[in-house]
């Protein structure tokens, strides 16, 4: 609980990102550090945030090289920002953008700091080679020599096959599956259709360009290395281009497909967060508030169809702290990693058996799908993982705020069966 009477409330005021690329295109010559440092230059220039001195930024990503270990502070160095301002790391695989605004958050109820940035990039385009265990050892070995001879003669037990890097695979590391892998084991154990899951993709899609048609981002995204808008985003495709794709994972029996799975994919994102006196003596309007959240994990190994369905905890525990039902909200934000996971996710929620197997007695119920989304996510968008965190809060904060007051319920899933919800208020 980040608002309980007794601590401040914290207000969103502000976002930022640049527009999401499909790896290895717009974005291919982009780092991390790169992409992050441009969405929070956007971000101070859209809020005149120039040599501000901020209570901390915090964020991460993913998919790092070594010498992205202060990748924050790095950001925070090139842009505006007064250089005295505070940055730290964090990372928790998709929620790391909903984690670094909790992080944020809760310093600002505390009053620990008056205001802060919350952050996530990833680029699936740059990602580290790993060199394999015999060239690793070789090299090790040539480098604590002592003369060139023994150093010559490690290096010339190296073939050419010993150059070839380790290929980097989207693993579970304690099941040997990747995530698609386990999302096609979860769409068979709840019976989630082929159809169903590209008649939600064909959404998706529909639906953020109806958002970018309506004007709807043209205030949240600060266009970058040719790109103004997601690239993943297809307003041509429909079922029947759908329904020719061939299944992405299990080859044989497979319902998931490019078209119904998120894109691997790079981009950058940022929310402003603030105390209401840090707001008002800004000038800037409360968007909204983050009133309560919650992060869980639960047990894939054994039940290898629960990797991303730890947000069925998040979300009771949360419900229950905040004394709300499901269906108390006017708007949902649900990261679409898959959309056979979005999908199971609501048909557990709302069945009473299935509820049973996560040891609840009821279900929480079923939500109205017309407030479901209603821009679009991640399977239009894209999914640069620790950046879509930062693209759900912005979106849903924009909403409440152009509605002029309402509720709004997020959840993300995560590698490592984990999850987290979070509830924001106008």
């Amino acid at each position: 609980m980040l608002s309980n009477g007794t601590s401040r409330k914290v207000a969103i005021v502000g976002y930022n990102r640049i527009p999401f690329a499909k790896n290895n295109t717009n974005y291919v010559t982009a780092s991390n550090q790169d992409m992050m440092t441009a969405a929070l230059n956007g971000l101070i220039d859209r809020y005149r945030l120039q040599g501000q001195l901020m209570g901390e930024v915090a964020g991460g990503a993913v998919i790092k090289h070594s010498w992205n270990l202060n990748l924050m502070r790095e950001c925070v160095m090139g842009t505006a920002l007064d250089q005295n301002t505070p940055a730290c790391d964090l990372q928790q695989a998709c929620n790391t953008g909903i984690e670094a605004a909790i992080y944020i958050a809760n310093k600002i109820a505390l009053g620990q700091i008056e205001s802060g940035i919350a952050g996530g990039v990833d680029s699936a385009s740059d990602v580290p080679l790993i060199l394999g265990e015999k060239l690793r050892r070789i090299l090790l070995a040539a480098r604590r020599a002592k003369t060139f001879g023994e150093r010559f003669r490690q290096f010339a037990k190296i073939r050419f096959n010993d150059l070839k890097p380790v290929a980097p695979v989207n693993m579970e590391p304690r099941t040997g599956l990747s995530m698609g892998g386990h999302t096609e084991i979860t769409a068979k154990y709840y019976g989630i259709s082929r159809e169903a899951q590209d008649e939600f993709a064909l959404s998706s899609h529909q639906k953020l360009a109806k958002g970018y048609d309506a004007g709807f981002f043209d205030d949240m995204l600060t266009p970058y290395l040719g790109l103004k808008q997601d690239n993943v985003m297809r307003r041509d495709t429909s079922l029947e281009k759908l329904a020719k794709l061939k299944p992405a994972f299990d080859k044989v029996n497979g319902t998931l497909t490019a078209g119904n799975s998120t894109p691997l994919t790079d981009g950058a994102s940022c929310v402003l967060l603030a105390s209401e006196e840090w707001a008002n003596a800004h000038g800037l309007p409360v968007l909204a508030y983050i009133t309560f959240a919650e992060v869980a994990a639960i047990e894939y190994v054994q039940n290898k169809q629960n990797l991303l369905l730890s947000p069925v905890f998040a979300a009771e525990r949360m419900l229950r702290k905040a004394n709300l039902k499901l269906q108390d909200f006017d708007l949902y934000e649900i990261h679409e990693a898959f959309a056979a996971q979005v999908l199971a996710l609501l048909k557990i929620w709302e069945t009473p058996e299935l509820m049973k197997q996560f040891g609840y007695n009821e279900a929480l119920g079923a939500i109205d799908k017309t407030k479901l989304n209603i821009y679009g996510s991640s399977l239009a968008a894209g999914h640069p993982f620790a950046a879509t965190g930062g693209r759900i809060i912005a979106n849903m904060a924009k909403l409440l705020h152009q509605r002029g007051s309402g509720r709004g319920f997020i959840s993300v899933c995560a590698a490592g069966g984990q999850g987290a919800t979070l509830i924001m208020e106008k």
